[in-house]
């Protein structure tokens, strides 16, 4: 059997632990710009393309060339809107957790691909430096329960409170980003407060049996 951080079943409609982090360790995330710009990679990947839009944009003649090009690459850019839903997510200075929702068959590892590709070449054009930003390629763990699937979020959110970005404001009612999806895990809740319920539930130092999805 596949080492637990290793494991990318290839299926449809599945949930997936996937981390990665730095080469030796060292900070992929050095300012709030670099958080900032990694956010707006997921959600123009995440987001639905309004690609009849980005046409009229291009070709109104007062846009700007440096705006048509940017609007350009955007059309170009892989789309992930209907094939993986990010549950929750927290971004550390050295590695980052997602917990996401495989629809399509492979698309996680074309995910994952496409955005530490495009988030590797910003940081080294910003940095000015060289070669690999990851120790390695991403690692998986498959969510199997549904004990799993609830402390999972918890798990990731308790890594980045209070000061970390993370998708923890989507869950208690203070944020609202389309490209987020807490609404399974949130449905494990009471419906009448089920941003309080989740709170409350974080809150708690209870881990819960969440061994074989926790990645390092």
């Amino acid at each position: 059997m596949p080492s637990k951080n290793r494991l990318k079943t290839n299926s449809e409609n599945s949930y997936y632990h996937v981390y990665n982090r730095g080469v030796e360790k060292r900070a992929i995330f050095q300012d709030r710009q670099d958080y900032n710009v990694f956010l707006k990679y997921l959600g123009e990947y995440l987001l639905p393309k309004n690609e009849i839009k980005l046409m009229d944009l291009l070709s109104d003649p007062n846009t700007h060339y440096s705006e048509k090009d940017r609007l350009l690459k955007l059309i170009r850019l892989n789309n992930f809107s209907e094939k993986i839903d990010m549950l929750s997510y927290c971004l550390m200075p050295n590695h980052f957790h997602f917990f996401i929702k495989q629809i399509s068959l492979g698309s996680m590892h074309k995910f994952m691909q496409s955005i530490g590709t495009r988030y590797t070449m910003y940081f080294n054009r910003k940095y000015k430096r060289v070669g690999f930003l990851y120790q390695d390629i991403y690692k998986a763990a498959e969510v199997k329960t549904d004990e799993q699937f609830v402390y999972l979020s918890k798990y990731i959110h308790k890594q980045a409170i209070p000061f970390q970005p993370s998708s923890y404001k989507e869950y208690i009612g203070e944020l609202h980003s389309e490209w987020v999806k807490p609404g399974e895990v949130l449905s494990y809740f009471p419906k009448t407060n089920s941003f309080l319920a989740y709170q409350s539930f974080v809150e708690k130092e209870d881990v819960g049996p969440i061994e074989q999805v926790l990645i390092e």
